[in-house]
């Protein structure tokens, strides 16, 4: 007993010195794309929400969780802008009407994502790209005022997405890379202006946090015009808080958070009492396992990936044979003409078929490669012959 005290602690100690070694160890970075405005992981955007009130003094910061359709006909909004940074954006027509109709009324909308579905890209021509192999782009404005000198150069794949394809007579090009591919457009309706840009990644704490990146973005969000509201979506990007939890049933009534509480204390106690057991341990025995199933289907997948016909139609053949012997009497020694006879007088099949099976098995016997079609015959004659004698299976 003495033994397995010390064998427990000597565990026990190896487990908190464990337990230790990972609480102290340091987290690795999370490098998911989430643009989520309260992450502060690289590629959240808690930085940007954060200080957005550093590029649009005095404006108010408002989040939504509506619907494109709901946010954009909604007539109790006050005008603003309105800023969509997620990874991907999905508006379907409804959606895209509400929102030019907002536009055209006077306000700004600055969409980012990484992603473009539904009708939005198909009524403005818009077609992604990608700068395969260039992980480093560089970029700049169009408009010498914000042009740069040297470019803004990115890393961790974060400016190599631009638009490919976009309607070249209603857009007007704001950013381009080096590779003169534009990667930040704009679309006048009515009084106002849509912004759509294809690198959400440069808006991210990661990249507002190198040099040079928030002054990029700084020039980015300068084509947005100072409202006095400015509202950040949520709904496209699945900011919305929802509690998943099973336990949340228990957890929003007090009844049975009290019954939950007084239930798991209930649990505690009853294992800590009948902690030391009254009975020595009664092992488990398992019941033998058939493995004839796995026996056969092991085989098989070997001759199968062995391929050798010729083997197989051998095998059959000599298992016919043994049948024969054990279930009709019939000695084979060579499969003549006698002994086609005898076969088709025992076990009483009709004259054709039994030739025709005979036969089949000495072609097989004279033949040195065997295909597949003639080993299918050769099995389908003699499943036949089981058939028809009614000895299948014995």
């Amino acid at each position: 007993m003495k033994d397995f005290k010390l064998y427990f602690a000597g565990l026990f100690a190896l487990l908190l010195i464990y337990l230790v070694a990972e609480y102290n160890k340091p987290a690795p970075i999370n490098w998911t794309v989430s643009l989520r405005y309260d992450d502060k992981i690289p590629f959240g955007s808690f930085i940007l929400y954060n200080r957005l009130n550093d590029i649009y003094p005095g404006a108010a910061v408002i989040r939504t969780n509506q619907s494109a359709y709901e946010a954009f006909t909604d007539s109790t909004r006050s005008p603003g802008s309105y800023m969509m940074i997620a990874k991907t954006v999905d508006l379907n027509k409804n959606d895209v009407k509400a929102l030019i109709k907002y536009i055209s009324s006077g306000n700004s909308v600055f969409i980012a994502a990484l992603n473009w579905k539904g009708y939005l890209p198909d009524s403005l021509k818009l077609e992604t790209g990608l700068e395969f192999d260039k992980k480093n782009t560089a970029l700049n404005f169009v408009n010498p005022a914000l042009k740069n000198s040297p470019d803004f150069n990115t890393d961790k794949y974060t400016g190599m997405q631009y638009f490919k394809e976009f309607d070249t007579v209603r857009a007007t090009v704001i950013s381009k890379n080096q590779y003169g591919h534009a990667n930040y457009i704009s679309f006048n309706f009515g009084k106002g202006k849509l912004l759509l840009m294809a690198n959400p990644q440069l808006l991210s704490n990661y990249s507002l946090l190198k040099q040079g990146g928030a002054g990029y973005a700084e020039r980015v969000l300068s084509y947005l015009p100072v409202s006095k509201t400015l509202f950040w979506d949520q709904y496209q990007n699945g900011d919305i808080a929802v509690d998943i939890s099973p336990m949340r049933v228990f957890f929003s009534h007090e009844p049975l958070q009290w019954a939950y509480y007084i239930s798991l204390a209930s649990l505690v106690l009853f294992v800590l009492y009948e902690i030391k057991r009254r009975q020595r341990v009664i092992p488990i025995i398992e019941p033998l396992k058939n493995t004839t199933v796995n026996f056969a289907s092991v085989v098989s997948r070997v001759y199968y990936e062995q391929r050798d016909n010729k083997d197989l139609a051998a095998k059959k053949i000599l298992y016919f044979s043994e049948h024969l012997r054990r279930y009709f009497n019939l000695k084979v020694t060579s499969f003549d003409n006698e002994f086609t006879l005898s076969f088709i007088r025992k076990t009483g099949i009709e004259d054709a078929f039994g030739h025709e099976l005979i036969n089949h098995i000495n072609y097989l016997s004279r033949q040195s490669r065997v295909n597949d079609h003639e080993l299918i015959v050769l099995n389908k004659l003699i499943e036949k012959f089981y058939i028809q004698t009614g000895s299948y299976g014995k």
